[in-house]
């Protein structure tokens, strides 16, 4: 199995790109942060073990009240007006950014879109379950 390759580029463009955008964070499903920008290692922790649970609820509304499997992107503004966004990336991964009050949400949020789609699949976290475990019950 090969290693990915580093994508901590693709967070730096994002946030150089988009003005007022101060950190973005890939993470996988499992709150294990692989690649992060404009954070220190601890922040990107703490960020990874928050924004895994948030994506989690979000797509368990979306699957109770109509909304489908997935989930497209969740957004929360923080205390002082800051943004935090989050979206899917590739299968088995999230994409996690922090923004001032005054980012432009929707070029923000497109940006993410066109990020995720170059998040390859070789980042997802591979089921803990066999899959005879998998068809079984729970």
């Amino acid at each position: 199995m090969t290693q990915p390759q580093d994508l901590t580029w693709l967070l730096a463009n994002l946030v150089n790109q988009v003005p007022h955008t101060r950190s973005a964070l890939l993470l996988s499903t499992d709150a294990i942060p692989r690649f992060y920008y404009g954070l220190e290692r601890d922040d990107a922790d703490r960020l990874a073990s928050l924004a895994s649970p948030l994506c989690s609820l979000v797509q368990e509304v979306g699957k109770c009240f109509g909304g489908g499997h997935g989930m497209r992107q969740a957004n929360a503004e923080l205390g002082d007006g800051s943004i935090l966004a989050i979206t899917a990336a590739s299968a088995g991964s999230i994409l996690a950014v922090l923004a001032d009050s005054t980012v432009n949400a929707g070029v923000l949020s497109y940006e993410m879109q066109q990020l995720g789609r170059k998040v390859p699949s070789s980042l997802a976290t591979p089921s803990r379950r066999s899959p005879a475990e998998e068809s079984r019950p729970v």
